[in-house]
């Protein structure tokens, strides 16, 4: 292949993942959390606060506090931290070819800026990169949760519920194994997965992630030696739980991450229910009682004009699969650190929000084909009327009430395997021996109608 020049100004064109190139409008919002930009203020964050817990700490007599103006300059540090700050960091990191030192450094020249040197040796005070790293990161996975995750995995439970309550009444074959089953109605097999799906969602607000700060190896030992009358594990457990976490005191140089692993656990969870409702309502479409709604200039296939594909939820399989494979491959990585620590996590974890951002796509994929979706009541009713033989359940049922000890066997031999008209079923219940009330529920019933509670489990979600 010849050499050419390679343009390495970067654009959407020229990304190497799809995140980046064919997906960036639709993850954009997760560039807040899950950049190199993000990472470096996350990092920033945590350095500031620090400094500033330090200073109102009552025991380190050498440092005094912060006035709640300084406080409010050094927060601005990182709340209004921008590309071209970003852009210093990584010039810093040039030299240092240590991320986090750099970022020490960067904090180092703005405190110069601000006649804020006395706070010059505080920064970074007795931590290892790891006391830094694993606060942001835990921070960075946390808000996204919060703030862009959630919100899309809401709306589209939502856009369920509501499709549930509309189609509760809707009569649907129900397909075992692939074959002809007792009735359901299309609202309530939407209502399972609202259910599903919510258990997920709880789950999700309410964990808790872990955060440390312990030093080298978890010991607090430049901590203790330098500074031995202060408290070293409350001020720890009041710094992390005052950067919005929970508090792991235990630890080795790195936090053990359960707690992330925990909560990306739940996420691959939820991409397995999205991934079980997509491939049904897929088959769905493919039997021909869900339809789509036909967009405008938009082609289905390069040579079969006919064509309107389900491709939106075909996208969400596609990425579903991706998400759960990398948040899945994190989960099995970061639980093990060769003793005190190795830095195998470190590359590792900063492709959490790449596992997420998949995640995101096809929730946005899925709400873009539920939009699209059409109900053929006609042909849902069809394939009904053409499956009497469902009522089986319902006939040899009735005949266990009355006693009737080969109902089963009867039922078996009449329906298994066969596909039974309304003549034939009718003819097989005027014949059985059972009171009339029953023999006459049994006549008005149908396929269509046999649904028991479907409606009002679809109703109730």
């Amino acid at each position: 292949m010849p050499h050419r020049n390679i343009d390495t100004s970067f654009s959407t064109l020229s990304a190497i993942s799809p995140l980046d190139g064919r997906y960036r409008k639709t993850v954009h919002e997760l560039g807040l959390f899950f950049s190199e930009e993000a990472l470096i203020k996350y990092r920033l964050k945590v350095e500031i606060e620090y400094v500033i817990a330090l200073s109102l700490e009552t025991k380190i007599v050498e440092l005094k506090p912060l006035s709640s103006v300084n406080q409010r300059t050094l927060r601005g540090l990182y709340t209004q931290f921008d590309r071209d700050g970003a852009k210093r960091v990584k010039e810093i990191e040039n030299t240092t070819n240590h991320d986090v030192k750099a970022v020490e450094y960067y904090l180092q020249e703005l405190l110069k800026e601000e006649k804020l040197n006395r706070l010059i040796p505080w920064v970074h005070f007795a931590l290892t990169s790891e006391d830094v790293n694993n606060l942001a990161y835990s921070l960075m996975w946390q808000d996204a949760i919060q703030f862009i995750y959630l919100p899309g995995l809401k709306k589209l439970n939502k856009t369920l519920r509501a499709l549930s309550h509309t189609y509760a009444d809707n009569s649907m074959l129900s397909l075992t194994h692939g074959q002809p089953a007792t009735p359901t109605t299309l609202g309530k097999e939407f209502a399972v997965f609202v259910s599903r799906i919510k258990r997920q969602k709880d789950a999700l607000e309410k964990h808790n992630l872990l955060g440390k700060l312990g030093g080298a190896t978890g010991t607090w030992s430049a901590h203790s030696i330098s500074l031995p009358h202060v408290n070293w594990q409350k001020f720890s457990k009041d710094f992390v739980t005052h950067l919005g976490l929970a508090y792991n005191p235990v630890t080795t140089q790195i936090e053990s991450h359960d707690a992330l692993v925990e909560s990306y656990h739940t996420v691959t969870r939820i991409n397995g229910i999205l991934l079980d409702m997509s491939k049904d309502i897929w088959m769905y479409i493919s039997r021909g009682i869900l339809g789509q709604k036909k967009v405008e200039g938009e082609i289905g296939s390069s040579t079969m004009p006919h064509k309107v594909n389900p491709i939106r939820f075909e996208n969400a399989e596609g990425n579903l699969g991706l998400s759960t494979a990398i948040l899945g491959h994190l989960a099995g990585k970061l639980q093990v650190s060769r003793m005190q620590r190795d830095l195998s996590d470190s590359t590792a974890i900063r492709n959490q929000g790449v596992g997420l951002g998949y995640a995101f796509v096809a929730i946005k994929n899925i709400m873009k084909g539920l939009d699209r979706l059409t109900v053929n009541e006609t042909t849902m009713l069809a394939e009904l009327d053409n499956h009497w033989e469902v009522l089986g359940e319902a006939v040899q049922t009735i005949l266990r009430k009355a006693q009737k000890e080969d109902a089963y066997e009867q039922l078996k031999v009449l329906t298994r395997g066969q596909t039974m008209s309304k003549e034939t079923m009718h003819t097989f219940i005027e014949g059985l021996d059972i009171s009339e009330k029953d023999k006459m529920r049994l006549l008005k019933l149908t396929p269509a109608s046999y649904t028991g509670l479907a409606n009002k489990i679809a109703k109730k979600v």
